[in-house]
């Protein structure tokens, strides 16, 4: 599975409150796995011979109480990775927006036996790494550590789970934070603009139309117990998945795992929001007022969901359009139009939907509506026109040495080993998605791009200054 990679942080919320000072040592590590990993894409680039996925030994226990557990001992560097991922994001806001995301934050803010900060502080003081981020789909909590600090990372997770304090003193508090931050990164951020109007252009009924940072309204009218109710519902054993992979002793841990979050209690059932996104029946647009020098274009059309059969080949289509300095994209509006100072996009896979986007900034000079003229009429040429054999073949390499460097991190692995779980219910086989890369067609190409980037499935936004008023 793709991480998602839209370019419009407001997308994927972060907690950089929390960031620690790693040991040297521990990134050393972690830049010698990469480096190697590296080595390795390489040749699996020009060779593809059979390679081994560590993802493939990965070990599933669940707890009475439906808590997951997924753990794979690789002893190759003295770090553990930790992630715990809740099954909850701003697609299950169905009243109140935004309370995903402002549990990543609460969550750091004490519990009955650790105060304010001091889940953050203990790891760091040890070496540790400590963050969380909130996506659409999910909430996820992090710890990269020494082995020897594991079992408190372990403990220190169980403990705000289990007793979390969210009193209206904390709440209030922190939803300033929330409405602070929404402030800098959308409101007062001509890109954050882009993002959140483009999102609630292209879908109309679905909940990913909402802001993983939610609305403002929301947020300034939510109280602590309506935090309290959502934190009940949903950070359930049974909607939770900790990942753990590294330097670490399988039977030991998973005994500290039981001993943390073996005596919670099951939510049964786990209320999902039902409605889905209808087809698209045309052509949607929306200008934005902003004061800003440069225009930005943002376009989306609708996409399958994760896992469909033609992600790959989607993925190939971004990769030909905005893969770098060398992408369609870039050398026509960018290198030789001089119509924008970047462009970029790419196929964004979400566990009910998806997206192809795309965003370019204009240059001061230049207007954006001559810039999407120029993208579209690269939309066009794919539709029309097959790729080159050699396109086809960078494109495919790209991704596949992308893939594989997946797999240089213990943090990296988790995460992709936590992410597909969730979305397939199981890891799979790097052959296979390798497999399915290589199969890509310039035929493959040029359908999808026939299928889903069409007129009546897209959705473009314009942010442009205001118009100035005769003084």
């Amino acid at each position: 599975m793709r991480e998602p990679r839209p370019r419009m942080r407001p997308a994927r919320c972060g907690s950089d409150r929390v960031r620690s000072r790693t040991r040297l040592w521990l990134w050393l590590c972690a830049f010698v796995a990469s480096a190697t990993l590296v080595a390795v894409s390489a040749t699996l680039a020009s060779a593809k011979p059979d390679i081994d996925d560590p993802a493939a030994r990965v070990r599933t226990t669940r707890l009475d109480n439906g808590f997951t557990v997924l753990t794979l001992e690789d002893r190759t560097t003295p770090v553990v990775s930790l992630q715990l991922w809740v099954r909850v994001g701003s697609r299950d806001e169905t009243r109140y927006t935004g309370l995903a995301h402002l549990f990543e934050h609460l969550m750091f803010k004490g519990s009955k036996h650790i105060g304010p900060e001091q889940h953050a502080r203990l790891i760091q003081a040890r070496g540790g790494q400590v963050n969380a981020y909130t996506t659409n789909d999910f909430t996820v909590f992090f710890e990269d550590v020494t082995p020897e600090t594991l079992p408190l990372a372990i403990a220190l997770e169980g403990e705000r789970v289990a007793n979390l304090d969210v009193s209206d003193e904390k709440f209030a508090r922190e939803r300033e934070v929330v409405l602070e931050e929404r402030r800098l990164r959308t409101e007062d951020d001509p890109d954050g603009r882009a993002f959140e109007a483009l999102m609630a252009l292209a879908f109309t009924a679905h909940p990913y139309r909402t802001p993983v940072i939610g609305w403002r309204s929301d947020i300034e009218a939510a109280t602590a117990q309506v935090a309290r109710d959502f934190f009940r519902t949903y950070y359930a054993p049974n909607n939770m998945w900790l990942v753990i992979v590294g330097d670490f002793d399988t039977e030991q841990t998973l005994a500290d795992v039981r001993a943390a979050f073996g005596g919670l209690a099951a939510v049964d059932p786990i209320p999902r929001n039902p409605t889905r996104e209808p087809v698209q029946r045309g052509e949607r647009r929306q200008l934005v007022h902003v004061d800003v020098r440069s225009q930005i274009l943002a376009g989306a059309w609708h996409a399958p969901a994760a896992g469909h059969a033609d992600a790959e080949a989607l993925d190939v289509a971004s990769q030909i359009l905005s893969g770098g300095r060398s992408s369609r994209l870039y050398r026509k509006l960018v290198a030789e139009g001089e119509k924008a100072l970047g462009a970029e996009g790419a196929y964004w896979e979400l566990a009910d939907a998806g997206l192809f986007y795309a965003f370019a900034s204009v240059r001061p000079e230049a207007k954006v509506e001559d810039v999407e003229k120029l993208f579209l009429a690269e939309i066009a040429r794919l539709r029309s026109e097959l790729v080159s054999p050699r396109e086809l073949e960078k494109a495919k390499r790209q991704l596949e040495v992308a893939l594989v460097n997946g797999l240089a991190t213990n943090h990296a692995l988790a995460s992709r080993i936590a992410l597909e779980t969730l979305l397939f219910g199981r890891v799979r086989p790097l052959e296979e998605r390798l497999a399915a890369i290589s199969r890509v067609t310039a035929a493959d190409v040029q359908r999808v791009v026939r299928e889903y980037l069409v007129d009546e499935n897209r959705s473009i936004v314009h942010v442009k200054p205001a118009a100035r008023k005769p003084s």
